[in-house]
């Protein structure tokens, strides 16, 4: 039987799709080989990436049947280059405000280099902001409607924020309890873990809110376009 139009079509974006997948996981494996030259704290290093080593044959055996979106996997592929710095220096001591002087030519006060790095701040917001739309791809899925899939989303991205915590916590403890500081990355902030769930949870919020925020935007105009009076023949 011939092909139509529409199934060559949709045989494309399925190429397209996993050609990007299999692209942004070569990006990432040279971005994380070369993070792994030098590292600050080589043993950190290796505890930082075990979860994210551990994690990507799962996320290939998941888009084994059918690659995921696009912007899914670049989104996914953003937040583990960020892990990846935080990974190479420790999170506490990756130098961005340095890294923002040289390329911006921003001044810089000798005092701004010192206090807390927030940089693990960033990472655990773009946790939510980055990740949500692999879990909204896992959870498509099942029946629900969209508002109570961004929910369970939402309830997803906190749940493995907090299980990370936990594991971080476990692994200082049985693991290397001499890395305690570098691994932690507390900075001295008891409330550390909580600030860092809650910012998962704000990123995971505005990505929900953008979400359901363009659907609404696409139903209006779909529905404009329905309803509009046929255009004059010229």
């Amino acid at each position: 039987m011939a092909m139509t139009a529409a199934d060559l079509a949709s045989r494309r974006r399925v190429r397209v799709r996993q050609c990007v997948g299999y692209g942004c996981l070569g990006v990432y494996g040279l971005a994380s080989l070369l993070a792994s030259v030098h590292p600050w704290h080589p043993r950190d290093w290796l505890l930082e990436n075990l979860l994210v080593f551990l994690s990507l044959p799962c996320l290939i055996w998941l888009q084994r049947g059918r690659a995921w979106g696009i912007g899914t996997n670049a989104a996914l592929l953003a937040f583990f280059l960020l892990h990846s710095i935080g990974a190479h220096y420790t999170y506490a001591q990756v130098p961005y405000r340095q890294l923002a002087h040289a390329l911006f030519q921003l001044p810089l006060d000798p005092a701004d280099t010192v206090g807390r790095n927030h940089y693990d701040r960033l990472v655990h917001f773009m946790y939510g902001l980055l990740v949500q739309p692999a879990v909204r791809t896992l959870l498509r899925a099942i029946p629900m409607k969209a508002w109570i899939r961004e929910l369970a989303c939402i309830q997803c991205i906190v749940a493995t924020s907090a299980l990370y915590e936990l594991i971080e916590w476990a692994a200082v403890l049985i693991a290397a309890p001499d890395l305690g500081a570098a691994y932690l990355g507390t900075q001295g902030d008891v409330w550390d873990a909580h600030k860092d769930m809650l910012l998962a949870l704000i990123g995971a919020c505005l990505n929900s809110a953008l979400y359901l925020g363009g659907r609404m935007v696409q139903a209006r105009t779909a529905g404009r376009r329905r309803h509009a009076p046929p255009k004059d023949l010229p």
